[in-house]
């Protein structure tokens, strides 16, 4: 790393340690990315004993050690990450005894989630894509909300839905019903993609309605009664406010992680019904012997991807699948995709060198929405 290297010529040629340390700081940015490799750094002139690199890159050890930078209190880890790899991590601090996760203080890029922030690592060949940025000049659509008294889980419930800036209350519009609509309206600026998307004319317009859980993990988790709350509340409700384009290819599920397995497991239980589903890191975690090794939480999960490993053109759906290569959960996607397609469903799976989180599912939006719902001036990104 050349930089480093310069780093330490500096120090053997000076006797004031910490201006020359402060002059690193000051004219890099960290991490300090060369070719292949990320070499993350700290200092912030207070001696630590120890900093670990806290990270969720499967494959590699979650805790890695820093190395002190010989003489001084400065510290730095080289890790070789893909090309395009984007990566969120966080920096265990190690002093007086006590330990303390926090964000990069050197490195002003956050990725946020429902639990907080996280440091961002971009390495050279990743983009953030100008079409998921807030751009002035798109159309913008309007959230309208509405409360649902439902029969299923019998409590009240809002509903919040994304209509498109042309909508006309005569015109009936495709329709997308969103797991996890709050996250990912404010976490992954769905509604942002949307306007861009929509004006740009890459993607037909549509409602999306926002739907979040209670309980989210346990109702998300093949739960028996969601399908049915979906289906029998939210969509007749949606149904009688909107004019909604007949037939299953004009309805969609969507969902990340157990939101994933929600959109998949209406499907199945409701066939015929959704004909669109966007899969991203869905938790689709199966077994052929033995147990899964996931806690009691997983296991519904486990048991409804066993069966539908048996019929998956039961859903009878065109499915968009995405999964991050850093994800624990890559290897459960994968092998679901042949099945899929053997079965004769129509699908399309996309891969990205980021992790579980937010970003890399904003970052899959443009393809998967255009391909499932395509505008007039689509474009194809094979």
């Amino acid at each position: 790393m050349k930089a480093l290297a310069e780093l330490r010529a500096a120090l053997a040629d000076s006797h004031d340690t910490r201006e020359v340390l402060s002059r690193f700081v000051r004219d890099n940015t960290f991490p300090l990315v060369e070719h292949d490799t990320a070499t993350f750094f700290y200092w912030d002139g207070h001696p630590a004993d120890e900093v670990i690199l806290r990270h969720w890159v499967f494959g590699l050890e979650s805790a890695q050690p820093f190395h002190r930078l010989v003489g001084t209190d400065a510290f730095f880890l080289p890790v070789p990450l893909p090309h395009a790899a984007r990566v969120e991590y966080k920096l265990e601090i190690h002093r007086h005894g006590e330990r303390r996760w926090v964000r990069d203080p050197l490195n002003p890029r956050r990725a946020f989630d429902p639990f907080g922030s996280n440091s961002v690592c971009p390495m050279p060949g990743y983009r953030e894509p100008a079409w998921a940025l807030p751009d002035a000049d798109a159309r913008q659509g309007r959230i309208v909300s509405f409360e649902l008294d439902n029969q299923t889980w019998g409590d009240r419930r809002t509903v919040h839905v994304y209509v498109p800036y042309e909508f006309r209350r005569h015109k009936a519009y495709p329709l997308i019903i969103c797991h996890d609509g709050s996250d990912y309206r404010r976490f992954a600026g769905i509604g942002d993609v949307l306007d861009n998307l929509i004006t740009r004319h890459e993607l037909a317009p549509v409602l999306v309605a926002f739907v979040d859980g209670v309980n989210r993990n346990g109702e998300f988790g093949a739960h028996p009664k969601h399908p049915d709350y979906i289906v029998h509340d939210v969509l007749p409700a949606l149904e009688k406010r909107f004019a909604i384009l007949p037939g299953a290819k004009n309805r969609g599920l969507m969902g990340a992680s157990f939101g994933g397995v929600a959109s998949l497991w209406t499907a199945w239980n409701h066939p015929g019904v959704f004909g669109k589903l966007l899969l991203q890191s869905g938790s689709f975690v199966f077994t052929d012997v033995g147990h899964h090794g996931r806690g009691p939480l997983w296991d519904p999960v486990v048991g409804f991807i066993n069966d539908f490993r048996l019929d998956p053109a039961r859903i009878d759906a065109q499915v968009f699948a995405s999964c991050g290569t850093f994800e624990s959960l890559i290897a459960y996607n994968r092998a679901l995709v042949p099945l899929m397609r053997q079965s004769g469903l129509r699908v399309r799976f996309r891969e990205a060198s980021d992790g579980h989180n937010w970003i890399a599912w904003r970052d899959q939006l443009r393809e998967g929405l255009t391909w499932l719902y395509p505008g007039h001036l689509w474009m194809t990104y094979d």
